[in-house]
């Protein structure tokens, strides 16, 4: 942007008492006070930095910048609705659709309340912004003399780790960024040494960094964060029970390892060949942003990924495991895969954060939690409004419990009609158990029900229900994070009894389709974060103090294992070790049992890694992130809006597949230029130099 460091000096600076805003100041339900930052009436640098109390502040106020991810239906989550992990039942959000069809451009108008997040358009701003404040807290907080009753010694411990987290901070930032539009602008000098902004800078002067030069400087830039980091958020000192979330060495080593496997996939690393970015060069000096194939890459992740786990395996991290003494191991998986995401810092999450946005779990519809009423459905009880629901690859994706493979074909789970993936002609794989059609009498769900059978707890089902094959056999999580049609709601504490959720076109239905309005128009509920037997008849029941594991063990695991798949000199052997940790947690037998012969065949098992991270990872924005830096994202999201016929008026003419019952938007749709966004018009008319996203 013109004059864009003065432009962010002026925000660090001027405007620092509204950055912790209502949002950020109530977001800490939970518990955690280390990000509810009160910088009112500080005018000056000098005056920040005199005391420790007020320059620590500061390094609170530059947590607040985390992007959002887990906003699946706003701000940095936007990407969830955008991959084909999930379904819109809205008609309304016309933002999501644009760019769900492809229908968008650098100049593209959004309107919608809040959707300027949703469209990524500030995403460019807010990390630059944050970017400058990390740096100006690193370039002062050496002033700080006095803080308390502290020793010298014990202040200069502190300016030490909070450099390293201002540091590593400003490393994930710029992460974020990259992330999103690739290749970025490095604030750094000739020397390549990240710099405080200078005043003089230009916008029409800034020029984008190549994907090389932005890789090498994250990943340096952690190394040094990982060095100064404590291992434990209570090495920080005397508030550490309040100071979940802040940085830690597993934390910065977390993300080194995501931006290290990021580096090797083929997006970054030769685009598999294709010569995607071969015309992508700098207006400036005609150099390529994007670098030759590199294998070595996968050896450089694969130690990222080892380094951490290492840190691991001295029990400082584990997979969640253990969670109830139930004699039903499918039981035991499901309570504790739940766990993961009900019990706050638990030893799975390496960096988290509290849930932040203040309509997140807090006062959105009379209190209802914003992702919460709009996953669940309308008319279950109190409030939902089905609005991002799972799609029907989702379904399709989690494997049969009793085999433990995936239904259908691994890199071939559908056939095509005109050329896009038809998900009414699914490549079923025989061996796996699955069946499409169909139906089983009596069924009851093997976890989270514990009244079925039973006439007295259950009157309107005293011996199961009748259920679709499709959804019968299948692993704990996707009972876990589904609820199908005709299923109970999982609450054994209901009063009445059990409800069951329907969703077809019938006032007999607990959430009757409607042809306008909010509705569920997929035929599935994603309960993922809303845990058993909570109930759903009070507002304070929506409000829940959750913890975001933004990145945990079991990922780690999963890219470990993808690593030893790609590089060089491949280990499937210790591949599948990984993803069998992943998979014994969830249940299911090893992958090389259900795949016999999948330890020597390096093409089948790139498959089955992919699907078991789209299956562990549902809804936490990796499928996205995961589909882009493979490059199949082309491939896995042209699609038509697949759904079961919700409009059909009986439960059994509803489970059928169908593209022309949904009612809000154009097909899926998505094209090489949509693996990088487009920098903002408006900003880029501040930016005169900057060379725009190819296809934009």
């Amino acid at each position: 942007m013109k004059h864009i460091a003065r432009i962010l000096i002026a925000l660090s600076l001027l405007s620092l008492s509204l950055s912790c805003t209502k949002e950020q100041e109530e977001g800490q339900k939970g518990g955690s006070k280390f990000l509810e930052v009160n910088l009112y009436d500080q005018a000056t640098i000098d005056e920040i930095f005199a005391k420790g109390t007020t320059a620590f502040r500061y390094l609170a106020h530059l947590y607040s910048f985390i992007p959002q991810d887990e906003s699946i239906n706003n701000r940095e989550g936007w990407v969830v609705p955008r991959s084909d992990e999930a379904q819109f039942s809205w008609t309304q959000w016309v933002n999501y659709l644009t760019f769900r069809e492809g229908n968008y451009s650098s100049a593209t108008s959004v309107t919608y309340s809040g959707s300027m997040d949703v469209a990524g358009f500030l995403t460019w701003e807010k990390f630059y912004k944050a970017i400058a404040q990390c740096s100006v807290f690193l370039e002062h907080i050496d002033q700080v003399a006095e803080y308390g009753n502290k020793t010298k010694d014990e202040i200069a411990l502190l300016i030490k780790q909070s450099k390293a987290e201002a540091r590593f901070l400003r490393a994930y930032y710029y992460y974020v960024l990259f992330r999103q539009y690739g290749p970025v602008y490095l604030w750094m000098d000739e020397n390549g040494n990240p710099v405080t902004p200078d005043l003089k800078v230009d916008g029409a002067t800034l020029e984008r960094n190549t994907v090389q030069e932005c890789f090498d400087f994250i990943l340096r830039e952690l190394d040094g964060a990982i060095a100064d980091l404590p291992i434990h958020v209570g090495d920080y000192g005397e508030q550490s029970a309040t100071w979940q979330g802040r940085a830690t060495r597993g934390a910065a080593m977390a993300v080194k390892a995501r931006v290290a496997l990021m580096q090797a996939s083929p997006l970054y690393n030769g685009q598999n060949g294709t010569g995607l970015y071969d015309n992508f060069v700098s207006k400036t000096n005609g150099k390529k942003f994007f670098p030759e194939y590199d294998p070595n890459k996968w050896d450089i992740a694969a130690q990222a990924q080892k380094d951490l786990i290492d840190l691991a395996e001295t029990g400082e991290y584990a997979l969640m495991q253990g969670t109830t003494t139930n004699p039903n191991p499918m039981q035991v998986a499901a309570s504790d895969y739940e766990a993961i995401f009900q019990q706050p810092w638990n030893k799975e999450t390496i960096w988290g954060w509290w849930k932040r946005e203040s309509s997140e779990y807090g006062s959105y519809v009379a209190g209802a939690g914003q992702i919460i009423v709009c996953t669940l459905a309308n008319g279950l009880e109190l409030a939902g409004y089905s609005g991002i629901t799972p799609s029907l690859k989702l379904v399709d994706a989690f494997p049969m419990q009793a085999t433990g493979r995936y239904p259908l074909q691994l890199g071939n789970m559908y056939q095509k009609t005109n050329g896009r993936l038809d998900y009414s002609k699914p490549n079923v794989d025989p061996l796996s158990g699955y069946q499409a059609e169909g139906w089983t009498e009596n069924y009851k769900v093997p976890v989270n029900a514990p009244w079925q059978g039973d006439p007295t707890l259950d009157p309107t089902h005293p011996t199961g229900f009748k259920a679709h094959n499709s959804t019968v056999g299948r692993d704990a999580r996707y009972y876990q994070c589904l609820v199908p049609s005709g299923f109970p709601w999982p609450d054994k504490n209901r009063e009445g009894g059990p409800i069951y959720f329907t969703c077809y076109n019938s006032s007999a239905c607990s959430s009757p389709w409607v042809s306008s309005g909010d509705a569920n128009r997929v035929g599935y509920l994603w309960r993922k974060w809303y845990p058993t037997d909570r109930p759903l008849n009070n507002w304070a029941a929506y409000q829940m103090a959750v913890v975001y594991p933004s990145i945990r063990l079991a990922e780690i695991y999963l890219n470990y294992a993808e690593c030893l798949i790609e590089k060089p000199a491949p280990d499937l052997v210790t591949a599948c070790e990984y993803i069998n940790r992943v998979r014994a947690r969830a249940g299911l037998n090893k992958i090389e049992e259900a795949y016999p012969g999948i330890d020597g065949d390096r093409d089948l098992l790139r498959e089955a890694l992919r699907m078991e991270r789209m299956v562990e990872f549902n809804g936490e924005t990796l499928r996205h992130y995961d589909c882009v830096r493979w490059m199949t994202a082309k491939e896995e999201y042209t699609t038509y809006n697949w759904t079961l016929k919700c409009s059909a008026t009986t439960y059994e003419e509803q489970y059928q597949r169908v593209n022309n019952d949904y009612v809000g938007g154009g097909n899926p749709t998505f094209t090489d230029r949509d693996y990088l966004f487009p920098i903002y018009a408006q900003h880029l008319a501040e930016m005169t130099n900057m060379t725009q996203n190819p296809g934009f």
